[in-house]
């Protein structure tokens, strides 16, 4: 397993979030994860006018994992416009077991948490195995 640079992560996060579009809110959020094989990858908010399309930063970070192939997220950090550390809602929360599982690592306000502590008896892809 890669050691996890929260720095770099965090860094990449905040740079993401300077990209978001955010024309309605003004209210930046950028994201960033570590993947299994090394990568980082990121991610921006991009609001809609039609707000219930509005993308969250989390959405874009799990296109530019899959549009590099895939893996498994195995560490993970949001931020607002300003830096500090925020929750992904609970729809991201949802994208986020998908691709990392209750082994992921998540940076949140109040320290590292497990993803199975963030999204407690979490539904995910077990869940749809016919019996």
């Amino acid at each position: 397993m890669n050691a996890v640079d929260w720095a770099a992560l965090q860094s990449a996060a905040r740079a993401a979030s300077e990209r978001a579009y955010a024309p309605y809110s003004h209210y930046r959020v950028g994201a960033a994860a570590l993947v299994s094989d090394g990568r980082v990858v990121a991610g921006c908010n991009v609001e809609n006018a039609g707000y219930g399309v509005t993308l969250c930063a989390e959405c874009g970070l799990v296109s530019d994992l899959v549009l590099g192939g895939g893996g498994r997220l195995i560490a993970f950090t949001c931020c607002n416009g300003d830096g500090a550390v925020i929750m992904p809602c609970g729809r991201c929360r949802q994208l986020l077991w998908e691709h990392g599982g209750d082994g992921l690592l998540v940076e949140t306000p109040e320290g590292i948490r497990g993803m199975a502590d963030v999204l407690p008896q979490a539904f995910g892809p077990e869940d749809l195995v016919r019996r």
